[in-house]
């Protein structure tokens, strides 16, 4: 894959594309996440709808937007009941405290229609974020933020509101039925199936990395990210190269025209002055392609570092595919990536 080091059959529960693909399937996205939930929150979950993908749009242009990787609606009868923003993670340089916040608030704002008197109606919400790494360095396997009244700790301030982050790495707190899970889901492998639980996801699992659809997706996926790579690299390069063709137009003619007055002033003869005017060209020329050509590449680098984080890929798989594309950028590819790895 151009963006992945991992085939389908090696992904994990963690990764994106997989969580997605399960969540896509109308056959088993409801019972796979319904057992998910069951085992990490430990309570029974009712009927649910489950969507991936969910966009939230900006109010305004100039604000952001939120993508919902897995959205889990639960039901009672016909009433929404509960909302539960599945979001697995595996980048730990998200402020996800102040992310998570941002997303509830946007998640909520669906559910209030206007003209709205009884707030108790609103649907309690799970912000649950599914991390391999700890993100609060405890070495809990769940923390679970609730808000709660500083001077009285004990009064029960229900706003409906759970923030649950889950560490796979983790080893306190929790049950065993919960560690059983984290661990298939940091690696979903059959070998990690070793309760009821996990089987069932272990059946799950399989089944949809060998459904063909996915496995095309899959493909596409990675033949679409280097498309659309090139194709994004390709633009910058012109408009880039538009846009300093006409700074050093102005520049080339205000030099040459100084050179030229100085040259009159001197009395030089004419066809010496269009011979410096004709080598001044071609100095300026041979420096501008050089500097267009670094700038262009630097900028193809830059993007493709973006990209590869925005489709959630990883620092290692850009430096590999950094040093295949742009080999003469091979030893600066980890400070490159590291430079320009920027969290959205």
């Amino acid at each position: 894959m151009g963006y992945t080091k991992k085939t389908l059959q090696e992904l994990d529960l963690i990764d994106n594309f997989l969580s997605n693909a399960i969540a896509a399937n109308e056959e088993i996205n409801e019972p796979f996440y319904r057992l998910l939930l069951s085992v990490l929150l430990g309570k029974k979950i009712k009927k649910v709808r489950v969507r991936a993908q969910q966009i939230v749009p900006p109010i305004t242009p100039d604000l952001r937007g939120i993508r919902m990787d897995v959205e889990i609606t639960e039901y009672d009868e016909e009433t929404v009941t509960n909302v539960y923003d599945l979001e697995p993670h595996i980048k730990d340089s998200l402020h996800l405290p102040r992310h998570n916040r941002y997303y509830q608030a946007k998640i909520d704002g669906r559910y209030v229609k206007r003209g709205l008197k009884d707030f108790s109606s609103i649907p309690n919400l799970y912000i649950i974020t599914i991390t391999n790494y700890d993100l609060f360095g405890e070495d809990y396997m769940v923390y679970t933020i609730h808000n709660k009244c500083e001077e009285v700790p004990e009064l029960n301030y229900d706003d409906g509101l759970k923030f649950i982050y889950f560490n796979t790495k983790g080893q306190k707190g929790g049950s065993q039925a919960i560690k059983n899970m984290l661990t298939y889901f940091q690696n979903s492998d059959s070998k990690n199936a070793v309760d009821d639980a996990t089987r069932m996801m272990d059946f799950y699992v399989n089944k949809v990395k060998n459904l063909p659809e996915v496995e095309d997706g899959y493909m596409t996926l990675g033949e679409w990210m280097d498309d659309m790579l090139a194709d994004m690299a390709k633009e910058a390069a012109v408009d880039m190269a538009k846009d300093m063709a006409v700074n050093m137009a102005e520049d080339i003619a205000k030099d040459m025209a100084k050179d030229m007055a100085e040259d009159i002033a001197k009395d030089m003869a004419k066809d010496m002055a269009e011979d410096m005017v004709d080598g001044l060209k071609e100095k300026i020329k041979e420096n501008a392609k050089k500097e267009i050509e670094d700038t262009m590449s630097l900028k193809s680098i830059i993007l493709f570092i973006e990209t590869v984080h925005e489709y959630h890929g990883t620092k290692e798989s850009a430096i590999v595919k950094i040093q295949e594309k742009f080999p003469e950028y091979s030893e600066q590819a980890e400070e490159l990536v590291e430079k320009y790895w920027k969290e959205s």
